[in-house]
């Protein structure tokens, strides 16, 4: 349901109504009045008007919706999709990174490493996750966890959700670039299969830490890109909070996962229920459970070296161009 500090401008005829559905529910329930046929056909007038809202999304309604804090994030979806999770700490030199999370589960039985950004549903938690921007240490236990996989002849999945990696100075005097570009080159030679999944906002070098896959999947209400809207808009217009320059940037960076599975930088979507992810975690989980089944049921097929041509092979053609 989408209420208070969380309701998007957007959702908020889908919000009204939900209110009065439950008004009325209420009130026939202290006057002890059959309203059965009313809420009836209220709720069928609510899914109708929910689905042509996210039928219509502008690209930037699809970032406040992929940033949105109701959304799933990545331990949402390993409580519903996986079992057995033990999350696994540390990059073994500095400390750990709370903004990454990983470790080994179960997908249907078969043993997987899962990793992936994590952002907070609430301050405390995002204060303590760094809403969801990880240091170089976050992207070497990332690194340090992938290779234990490898070990092991273990899937990886990673799980995208991020607005970029930390920009502070302790960051950047421990080697955020050289963390970000050691998994980039890493993650491109790996020889087990690696599905990435952008569940949110996926942002710049941060995302793309965890985003060299042989599949790179793509929630329905994701967006991902090499910036921010707002930075594109301040970099290109000087005004980044404006909301036409925002709406203007968003439109022009092609963020949304038509765009990208048109351009061939995705290779799937996956559907959200009605709504959104944040509507209802359970459907949105079993969509994603599905569809990362079938994808590693295809990969495991292959050989390793296979697998790393044909990855090789998939990101060359993302450089290919015609005048």
């Amino acid at each position: 349901m989408a209420t208070g500090a969380t309701t998007m401008d957007f959702e908020k005829p889908i919000a009204e109504l939900e209110r009065k559905i439950e008004e009325l529910k209420h009130s026939a329930g202290e006057r002890a009045v059959n309203v059965d046929d009313e809420v009836v056909s209220l709720e069928r007038k609510l899914s109708e008007l929910r689905g042509d809202v996210y039928k219509h999304l502008t690209p930037i309604q699809r970032v406040q919706v992929a940033r949105n804090v109701r959304r799933p994030f990545m331990l949402d979806y390993v409580a519903r999709i996986f079992t057995d999770f033990i999350e696994l700490h540390g990059d073994r030199a500095f400390r750990d990174d709370a903004a990454i999370v990983g470790g080994w589960a179960r997908l249907d039985g078969e043993t997987v490493m899962l990793i992936g950004h994590q952002r907070g549903h609430d301050t405390k938690e995002n204060l303590r996750r760094n809403f969801g921007m990880p240091h170089p240490e976050g992207y070497r236990k990332a690194l340090r966890l992938m290779k234990l996989a490898e070990k092991f002849h273990v899937p990886v999945l990673t799980f995208i959700d991020t607005p970029g990696a930390y920009p502070g100075l302790g960051a950047e005097e421990r080697g955020q670039s050289e963390a970000i570009a050691r998994n980039l080159l890493e993650m491109s030679q790996l020889q087990v299969p690696i599905i990435a999944t952008v569940i949110g906002e996926g942002g710049s070098g941060g995302a793309l830490a965890l985003g060299v896959a042989d599949r790179v999947l793509m929630m329905e209400n994701a967006v991902y890109s090499v910036i921010t809207v707002e930075g594109c808009a301040a970099i290109l217009w000087k005004d980044g909070k404006s909301p036409e320059m925002r709406d203007r940037a968003a439109t022009a960076l092609r963020i949304t996962a038509p765009d990208l599975l048109d351009m061939r930088v995705v290779d799937e979507i996956v559907p959200e229920p009605e709504g959104g992810a944040h509507a209802n975690h359970e459907a949105a989980a079993r969509a994603l459970g599905e569809v990362l089944n079938t994808n590693l049921e295809e990969l495991r097929k292959l050989r390793p070296e296979r697998l790393v041509r044909r990855r090789r092979q998939k990101y060359l053609r993302m450089g290919q161009w015609e005048e």
